[in-house]
């Protein structure tokens, strides 16, 4: 017997490009589209990208700059991978006192993941 997720929460993010946002996401952090909703002009009004069982989401008018925390099981590899995309790695990859290995990284618009073992 499958068991449907329900996710509970939704992160919003801030980008100036959404498009160059998604693809550069993607190629930086593995993060991959969920549902891309568009105008009739083509621009993005509504965007959702995932990671694992994770969402977030972005799009027209979202202004804020966010903070979200992703659970990843190699974040070594997933350093790497982000860092080699170019992502601005604010906070080195380091074990913590808490048991979770991480580093945190800025996207082209500013928003910063953390990305970790820890698993709340």
């Amino acid at each position: 017997m499958t068991s449907e997720i329900r996710r509970t929460f939704y992160p919003l993010i801030a980008t100036a490009d959404p498009d160059k946002s998604m693809e550069w996401l993607e190629k930086a952090f593995g993060f991959v589209q969920h549902n891309v909703y568009r105008d009739d002009s083509g621009k993005i009004v509504h965007a959702e990208m995932g990671y694992d069982t994770g969402l977030f989401m972005f799009g027209a008018g979202v202004q804020v700059k966010a903070a979200v925390y992703v659970a990843v099981d190699d974040p070594d590899a997933h350093h790497a991978r982000a860092k080699a995309a170019g992502a601005e790695i604010f906070r080195e990859l380091a074990d913590t006192d808490y048991g979770s290995r991480d580093y945190a990284a800025r996207d082209l618009d500013g928003n910063e993941w953390y990305f970790g073992t820890y698993r709340p």
